[in-house]
């Protein structure tokens, strides 16, 4: 009797060691039970992003499967609503969100360099040097900034290719852009100022060209949900400086939405994170950044949630390699660095908005 329950103990212990090590992903270190351990204890991770819900949903609902002991917080705000409340959270001492998810990249930078946690992601070694930042700050999308237009107001001869394609078509039509064409209000959004910003560092003509895209008048708006809709509906016929990744999922379910990447160039943003150095359940939050980055994570990014992939091994063309084959020398990928503050600086800020909108207003 004692020797045939040894028996049936050995394959059981032998199955609950392997299902042990099997939950773990391939090439993860030997002691990252030890975090999964201690996340499960804490129980859930706070995250305040600016990606929509309803996009991170089917990641919340993977990371919750993988972790079942582990509950996802989610906040989504916009992305200057996020800095001010992560700012005084901080300055007050008390709870705060575990991990930053931000699409403004300049001011998600900014709080990492004075709240991020050093932390070597197990996924690292599978993103380009570009996005990692000092191993704090991580680029998780790789999202190109396109066109959008209103498919039965605009002819497809009409449809602008490039920077200055755009600005030739409005300024050649003042009256039928009058008031007609939107972008982001760089005022009220951290992602419209950055890259407005980026524009300027790209195009030796920007401000120019600004005139003549705000010939008739520009439209502003803080969110890309806003944009899309009023192009859609035709109040407004054409944007710019919109997020490729929130634009391709309106347009499969939507005819009216047409969409144009620039061929001169094509910003590519990175949505950035990192984990605060007072995260209350710090490792949970580094099984949430691990798993955002993770293969498994950024497939359902790229083919569950239409955020293309800042990795080269996902199924489909929503990656990196997809849209180097689409986009090839155009795509102007926007590091995760230091870089990013300059236009942050208060006095410099200020002169940009000024010079911006002045030529807005011509």
């Amino acid at each position: 009797m004692t020797n045939t329950f040894r028996i049936s103990l050995i394959p059981a212990a032998v199955f609950m060691s392997v299902s042990a090590l099997s939950a773990l992903p391939q090439g993860y270190p030997a002691d990252y039970q030890k975090v999964v351990d201690a996340a499960t204890k804490e129980g859930k991770v706070v995250v305040y992003s600016t990606t929509d819900t309803k996009a991170a949903g089917p990641l919340i609902q993977g990371f919750e499967a993988t972790y079942p002991g582990i509950k996802v917080e989610y906040n989504d705000m916009n992305s200057t609503e996020l800095y001010n409340r992560y700012i005084s959270e901080q300055a007050a001492g008390g709870g705060s969100g575990d991990v930053i998810w931000s699409s403004s990249m300049d001011t998600a930078m900014k709080l990492a360099t004075d709240y991020a946690m050093e932390y070597v992601s197990a996924e690292q070694n599978q993103l380009p040097k570009w996005a990692v930042w000092h191993n704090k700050a991580y680029g998780t999308t790789y999202e190109p900034v396109v066109f959008i237009y209103n498919k039965r107001l605009i002819p497809a001869n009409e449809v602008p290719d490039s920077h200055a394609a755009l600005a030739k078509l409005i300024a050649g039509q003042v009256d039928k852009f009058k008031s007609k064409v939107t972008t982001y209000d760089i005022e009220k959004s951290g992602v419209g100022f950055m890259l407005s910003v980026l524009d300027y560092k790209a195009d030796p003509n920007y401000f120019k060209t600004l005139a003549d895209v705000a010939k008739g008048g520009l439209a502003v708006q803080s969110s890309t949900g806003t944009m899309m809709e009023r192009v859609s509906s035709g109040e407004n016929l054409i944007g710019y400086n919109i997020l490729g990744s929130y634009a391709e999922a309106r347009a499969k379910n939507d005819p009216s939405l047409g969409i144009s990447y620039p061929k001169d160039y094509t910003l590519v943003l990175s949505r950035v994170s990192f984990i605060s150095q007072q995260a209350e359940h710090g490792n949970a939050a580094k099984l949430w950044l691990d798993y955002v980055l993770s293969e498994k994570g950024q497939n359902i990014l790229a083919n569950q949630a239409d955020i293309p992939s800042i990795r080269n091994d996902i199924e489909g063309k929503n990656d990196i390699d997809g849209m180097t084959k689409m986009l090839g020398s155009a795509l102007k990928p926007i590091p995760v660095d230091e870089s990013l503050l300059e236009y942050l600086q208060p006095k410099k800020r200020l002169d940009y908005i000024k010079q911006w909108r002045e030529a807005a207003a011509k």
